[in-house]
């Protein structure tokens, strides 16, 4: 553990003991007797700790008279704030592993010594909170580190893009302007300098970046707002539309609790299914959210979209009804 760590680890033998012998320090410290006295020392002198030697006791205390919580580097938290932000740090790490992981450990350390010093093991917590991604795409983090820190510095980035509909690489200039966590996956909101324009980049199709130093263009809140949140999913486009779904009475029962988009609307009919109207830009992916729910939900309009997704079920029924289906098996036919 670092230095950090053992200040609160002697912090917290000292909080949940009179008096703790040398011994003891050092078996849980990890360390030699000259580093622990380091430690001893910087936090009398720097921190204020009110650390005592006990002679008779032959250990170490904190002065008699001294409060039981003493402010160490950090912030301190009593317990029920560490068990939510234990939580936290857990659905962090499946988000985005390793990025955090360096700078987050001191406070981990501080979050496991507060819990243990209560009823239940740190380890019992952290293993308790799990975030289920589906089809995650992890990003390399020493991009991330890259575009995040160009990010909040304001500055432009140089980067290699693959773009997997056309199955190519480009070199954008571009300057961030948000990241947007996204059914699992990381996306880089830019001004495009090439294209002129904002485009959402997928993280994970970044092939290479480089910091330039250029000041970044910025994007109006406004106009980044519109970018971000007007239409359905993550997908951009300039023209906004309004769908209509009309889904099953029994589909209703679980999609009335569910929040598609900021603006929706939704009412019921007579036969109580529901009938959800929602803002969209692009209709990719709300495409394949209409197809995830099957024959329990129909389109009702535009028109356009209506067609796009009876075009998307002929070639599926097609692809099932004509396609070879593998070596030595024979084609199925209608």
């Amino acid at each position: 553990m670092d230095r950090t760590e053992r200040f609160y680890k002697i912090d917290s033998l000292l909080q949940a003991h009179r008096v703790v012998p040398v011994d003891q320090m050092l078996a849980e410290l990890e360390v030699s007797l000259a580093t622990f006295k380091r430690d001893i020392e910087y936090m009398r002198n720097r921190l204020n700790a009110p650390i005592e030697w006990d002679r008779d006791a032959g250990g170490y205390r904190y002065a008699t008279g001294a409060a039981l919580q003493q402010n160490l580097p950090g912030l301190w938290f009593n317990a029920s704030e560490a068990y939510a932000l234990l939580m936290m740090q857990a659905l962090m790490a499946e988000i985005q592993p390793g990025l955090l992981g360096a700078h987050l450990e001191p406070l981990r350390a501080r979050l496991r010594a507060v819990i243990e010093a209560g009823q239940h093991p740190a380890a019992d917590v952290e293993s308790k909170v799990k975030l289920l991604t589906v089809a995650a795409r992890p990003v390399p983090d020493k991009y991330f580190e890259l575009v995040a820190s160009a990010l909040l510095r304001r500055i432009r980035l140089d980067i290699t893009y693959f773009a997997r509909g056309r199955n190519e690489s480009s070199q954008r200039e571009i300057s961030p302007q948000m990241l947007v966590h996204h059914r699992g996956n990381w996306y880089l909101a830019a001004w495009c300098h090439k294209q002129n324009a904002m485009r959402s980049f997928a993280m994970d199709s970044i092939e290479r970046v480089e910091v330039l130093g250029k000041a970044a263009k910025s994007v109006p809140k406004s106009e980044l707002t519109t970018f971000i949140g007007q239409g359905y999913g993550i997908f951009s486009g300039n023209r906004l539309s309004w769908a209509t779904l009309r889904f099953s009475a029994e589909r209703t029962r679980w999609v009335t609790r569910e929040l598609w988009h900021p603006q929706q609307r939704t009412k019921h009919d007579a036969e109580g299914r529901l009938i959800l109207e929602l803002p969209y830009t692009d209709a990719r992916e709300l495409i394949m959210d209409i197809l995830r729910h099957g024959h329990h939900v129909e389109v009702l309009k535009p028109e356009t979209l209506r067609d796009s997704v009876k075009s998307e079920l002929a070639l599926m029924v097609d692809q099932y009804q004509s396609r070879a289906i593998g070596p030595g098996l024979r084609q199925v036919s209608a």
